[in-house]
C-alpha cells in the first residue's frame, strides 16, 4: 500500500513511517520540518495524493502551547491544514484516511459518584487550582469523585484551544466521509511518549519535558500534587495501532474512532519518579503550579482496539521509561525515502 504520512518527519510520524516500511508498504513522507511542504499549500497537497492508496494524517500543532495567543496558529495548522487536505482527497480517488486523533477531546475523562453514578464535572475553578483543592467534585453534590476509564461514546467536551482543534478535525474528517464514501478512522492517542520526542519545547508532552530536565541535571518539576492520572502509551504502539488500522479489511463509508493507550494509568508523578529512577537523576519536585487548560485525570479504555483490530500495547512502562532515559531517537529509518 502506498500511503502519504502527513508530518512523517515527526515524533510519532516516523515510528509509522519505520513500521510501515518494515511491514512492505510504500509510506511517502510528507512533512514541513522535513522538505518544507505545508498541508495548508492546497497544490502540493494535490501532488502529493498522486498514486496513493491512503493517508495517515499526522501533521498537526500539538501541547497547550503558552496562552491563548497561540489560537489562530492551532486553528490554522490542525482545522485549516485538515479543510485543505481533505479537500483535496475529495477531488482524488484516494477514499481512506486515518487521522491522529486525541484524548483531549473528551476534555475530563469519566467519574462516578457514590450518590449519582456517571457524573460530568464542569471546569475547574481557578480559585480551587489556586487553593490546592485539584480534583473535581459531584457537580450535583459536591462529594468526591471516582475517575474511571474513558470509552469512544463518551460525549466530547474540549477544554483548551488544541482539544478544541482536534475535535474539529474530526468533524471535518466525518463531513469527508459522508460527502465522499469515504472511510475515516480516529485513533484517539494518549499520553505518547518515547524515542524522538521534541524537547526544550513548551508544546511537548510532559514525558519530554521532563525527560529535558533530567538531561539537563534538574529535578522534573510536577504540577498540582503529582496525582493526575494518564494514560501513557509508547510511540511504537501507536506506531503498530496506525498500520493496524491502514491494513483492516473495514473500509465502508464512515467514520469510527478507537482510543490508542496501554490500558495501565499511571499519575504524573509516577512517571516522573519512574524516568528520574531510570536517569539517576534527582528527585522530583511536586510544585502546586497548575495551567488552566489541563484536566486531572483521562485514561483510556482501548478494548475497541483490540477487539475490532486485535491491536495490544506491547512496549510495557518500566521498559519505555528506561528507552527514552537512554535518549536513543530512531529518526534515521533504514530505508526511508522523502519523495516528492
Amino acid at each position: 500500500m502506498r500511503v502519504l504520512v502527513t508530518g512523517g518527519a515527526g515524533f510519532i510520524g516516523s515510528h509509522i513511517v519505520g513500521e510501515l516500511i518494515a511491514r512492505g508498504h510504500d509510506p511517502v513522507v510528507y512533512d514541513l520540518a522535513e522538505d518544507g511542504r505545508d498541508v495548508r499549500d492546497p497544490a502540493a497537497v494535490r501532488q502529493a495524493l498522486a498514486g496513493v492508496d491512503a493517508v495517515c494524517h499526522q501533521a498537526a500543532k500539538v501541547g497547550l502551547g503558552t496562552n491563548f495567543g497561540d489560537a489562530p496558529d492551532y486553528v490554522s495548522a490542525n482545522d485549516l491544514g485538515t479543510a485543505v487536505l481533505l479537500a483535496a482527497m475529495a477531488d482524488s480517488a484516494v477514499r481512506r484516511l486515518l487521522l491522529a486523533g486525541s484524548m483531549v477531546v473528551y476534555g475530563e475523562g469519566r467519574y462516578v459518584c457514590a450518590a449519582h453514578d456517571v457524573v460530568r464535572p464542569g471546569p475547574r475553578a481557578e480559585g480551587d487550582l489556586r487553593a490546592g483543592r485539584f480534583e473535581p467534585r459531584c457537580p450535583r453534590c459536591g462529594a468526591d469523585l471516582a475517575p474511571r476509564l474513558v470509552t469512544e461514546d463518551a460525549p466530547p467536551d474540549p477544554r483548551n484551544v488544541y482539544a478544541t482543534t482536534k475535535l474539529a478535525q474530526e468533524h471535518l474528517a466525518a463531513s469527508w466521509a459522508r460527502a465522499t464514501g469515504g472511510h475515516v478512522v480516529s485513533l484517539r492517542y494518549h499520553n505518547v511518549y518515547g524515542p524522538g520526542m521534541p524537547r526544550d519545547t513548551p508544546y511537548a508532552g510532559v514525558a519530554a519535558l521532563f525527560r529535558s530536565a533530567l538531561a539537563r541535571g534538574e529535578a522534573p518539576r510536577v504540577f498540582e500534587d503529582g496525582g493526575q492520572r494518564r494514560d501513557f502509551v509508547h510511540v511504537r504502539d501507536v506506531a503498530r495501532a496506525n498500520a493496524v488500522a491502514l491494513e483492516s479489511s473495514a473500509d465502508g463509508p464512515g467514520f469510527v474512532a478507537y482510543n490508542v493507550g496501554s490500558g495501565e494509568p499511571r499519575t504524573v508523578g509516577d512517571m516522573a519518579q519512574a524516568l528520574a529512577a531510570a536517569c539517576d537523576g534527582p528527585e522530583p519536585v511536586v510544585t502546586g503550579e497548575y495551567r488552566l487548560g489541563d484536566v486531572r485525570h483521562i485514561t483510556a479504555d482501548s478494548a475497541r482496539l483490540r477487539h475490532d483490530l486485535g491491536w495490544r500495547p506491547e512496549v510495557p512502562f518500566a521498559a519505555g521509561m528506561a528507552e527514552l532515559a537512554a535518549g536513543s531517537d530512531p529518526r534515521e529509518v533504514p530505508g526511508l525515502v522523502t519523495r516528492t
